[in-house]
């Protein structure tokens, strides 16, 4: 084990410690958020991979690239895990293997085989890279979210796209030798930008985590007990927010109402309408996107937000919501009895308020009852039938 001459080299790893007890007290208090665990173990993970390059754990070269380059992209692998956990996605076990196998293999490759370091300081700092970018991609959504998503996503892009120019040009400038890497300029810009955009970036997660809490007590007390989705006054809301920002892309809105829903109440009792109902809702969630807004208007109708997404778009989104729950089989029904949905959809003009819009949809909604009900219908078509 080597001892660093400058005890302030391990205020990073320290700092790191932090994070990671941080992320771990957030996630004792509510342990349904599993994602903490991943930026947790996340934080462990990189201070490790530090800790093993500082103080040369093991101490020969070899094992000590292939240790530190393991824990690295383990630390990288998780982070993005855990990032795309807390949107209902995540890394794969070949997604994980093959991280693993092409880098850290790579690494092993280019000092036992044909020994480069400039190869290995290329495969390291690009892998991790594409790794970044190609989670920042499936997490592109985020850009149309709340506020501290919004800064998350392009914090996670500029992490991201880091790796890229900083390793060309400080690489490039002077291919360091490997006795005199830790003196580098190539050592000294990384050293200096993960200090800058990996604390950033921590703390834009810390900032996403306060937020979630946030919003999980205002959702409390704004959704609708039986079906969980949000009631008028939570829809109104968080709605009316994605109205007010949405200058430059469309947004949708669709109002559904469960057909002939009086009759299922009359024929078989209110409790087979509270299985309908809480049904229908588990498609609704199902069918939406991360980044949409659902809610239950009351009674038999619900309301579905579509940000980024045009008329069309939503019809789309639509029609495949009216066959789920046509092919659905609903408990407590007979099996022939199908339930079926009516769909209204409008596109939000220019400055249009919330209510107006749901007026709109509506107006499509009733459209497509007056046809036959099991039907999806666009204003705009409602308009032009006048």
């Amino acid at each position: 084990m080597r001892v660093p001459s400058n005890p302030l080299v391990l205020i990073g790893p320290a700092i790191l410690l932090l994070f990671a007890a941080t992320f771990l007290w957030l996630w004792a208090g509510d342990r349904r958020r599993r994602h903490l665990l991943f930026f947790a173990f996340a934080a462990v993970l990189f201070c490790l991979g530090s800790l093993s390059q500082m103080l040369a754990i093991p101490e020969v070269v070899g094992p000590n690239a292939i240790v530190s380059a393991l824990l690295y992209t383990l630390s990288v692998l998780v982070l993005c895990d855990g990032l795309l956990r807390r949107s209902g996605k995540q890394l794969s076990w070949s997604e994980y293997a093959a991280g693993i196998f092409l880098i850290v293999g790579g690494i092993a490759y280019f000092f036992y085989v044909d020994r480069q370091l400039i190869t290995r300081i290329y495969l390291l700092n690009f892998g991790f890279g594409l790794i970044c970018l190609a989670t920042s991609w499936r997490l592109r959504s985020l850009r149309l979210g709340r506020t501290a998503e919004r800064i998350l996503f392009w914090i996670l892009l500029s992490f991201s796209l880091h790796f890229f120019p900083r390793t060309i040009l400080t690489v490039g400038v002077a291919a360091p030798a490997a006795n005199e890497f830790a003196s580098s300029p190539f050592w000294l810009a990384l050293q200096f930008s993960l200090a800058v955009l990996g604390a950033a970036l921590a703390l834009a997660l810390l900032q996403v985590a306060a937020s979630d809490t946030i919003e999980d007590l205002r959702r409390e007390r704004s959704l609708d007990p039986l079906t969980g989705l949000l009631n008028r006054r939570g829809f109104d809301e968080i709605a009316g927010e994605h109205l007010h920002v949405s200058r430059t892309w469309p947004v949708s809105l669709i109002v559904i109402d469960i057909d002939h829903f009086k009759k299922v109440n009359d024929s078989f009792g209110h409790p087979a309408g509270d299985t309908v109902l809480t049904t229908f809702s588990r498609s609704l969630l199902t069918t939406a996107r991360h980044v949409d807004v659902c809610g239950r208007l009351g009674g038999e109708e619900f309301l579905l937000l579509l940000p980024n997404c045009d008329a069309m778009g939503a019809r789309t989104i639509a029609e495949r919501l009216r066959t789920k729950v046509r092919l659905t089989s609903f408990k407590d029904l007979p099996r022939d009895w199908r339930v079926t949905v009516s769909i209204g959809i409008a596109e939000a003009r220019r400055g249009e308020a919330l209510s107006d819009l749901i007026a709109r949809a509506d107006e499509a909604l009733y459209e497509a009852k007056r046809a036959g009900r099991d039907r999806v219908r666009l204003y705009r078509e409602v308009v032009a039938s006048v």
